[in-house]
């Protein structure tokens, strides 16, 4: 009789961190770990999507550039801007591709913000915007590649990308944040120790596949 593999899901998560620690089994007999284990769980997730970009973090969002418009509203959960591009051409079906620049760069380049042309570039306007030079003189569609931070996972989401396709990387990564709560430092080395292995194991998964947008990324 062979049995089914699991799959790690944010309620088995929690037992199984409850399981390593040795505390928090019930809320009756050990509340403050019990109720903090979600927390320490969601601050992982943080952690790995601020320290990995890697292809599962990946995104896609679409809309149209508007005439006169040079400021962007980002997506909900963006870390950082991978690509975007317009569509130009009779039929706005040739994809054209903006440079990055920094902030000093596109208002140097652009001061007057109601002349319009073609945009050429992009930037951060600020952590939850895009600056676009020119000011588009017609509307475009366009397509952002990004790394975003996935939802985190809560008892209505039970699964997300980190603990479909890296469930050892999240354990680690709570009982590394549980150490520092708990007071428990020595256990802190051994935790980091199986964290580092599982996220270099899941870089270089990745190395063998991503593409760095200009060239094929290749393992040193």
């Amino acid at each position: 009789m062979t049995t089914s593999p699991t799959a790690m899901t944010f309620t088995t998560l929690q037992q199984d961190v409850r399981r390593y620690l040795e505390r928090g089994a019930t809320l009756a007999s050990d509340a403050v770990v019990y109720e903090q284990i979600p927390r320490l769980i969601n601050l992982a997730e943080r952690r790995i999507a601020r320290e990995l970009k890697v292809q599962g973090f990946i995104n896609v969002v679409t809309g149209t550039l508007t005439t006169g418009l040079s400021v962007y509203d980002k997506p909900d959960r963006w870390r950082d801007t991978l690509s975007m591009n317009i569509g130009t051409g009779a039929t706005n079906d040739t994809r054209t591709f903006l440079f990055t620049r920094g902030y000093e760069y596109l208002r140097s380049y652009w001061p007057d913000s109601t002349q319009m042309d073609t945009p050429q570039f992009y930037g951060d306007y600020d952590f939850s915007h895009w600056l676009i030079v020119p000011t588009p003189d017609e509307d475009y569609p366009f397509e952002v590649l990004y790394y975003e931070l996935p939802p985190l996972l809560n008892d209505e989401l039970q699964s997300n990308w980190i603990s479909e396709y890296a469930p050892e990387l999240l354990l680690y990564a709570t009982l590394l944040e549980a150490t520092p709560f708990l007071k428990n430092d020595e256990r802190i080395q051994v935790w980091q120790a199986m964290y580092d292995r599982s996220a270099a194991m899941l870089n270089g998964e990745d190395l063998k596949k991503i593409l760095d947008r200009s060239t094929v990324r290749k393992e040193a």
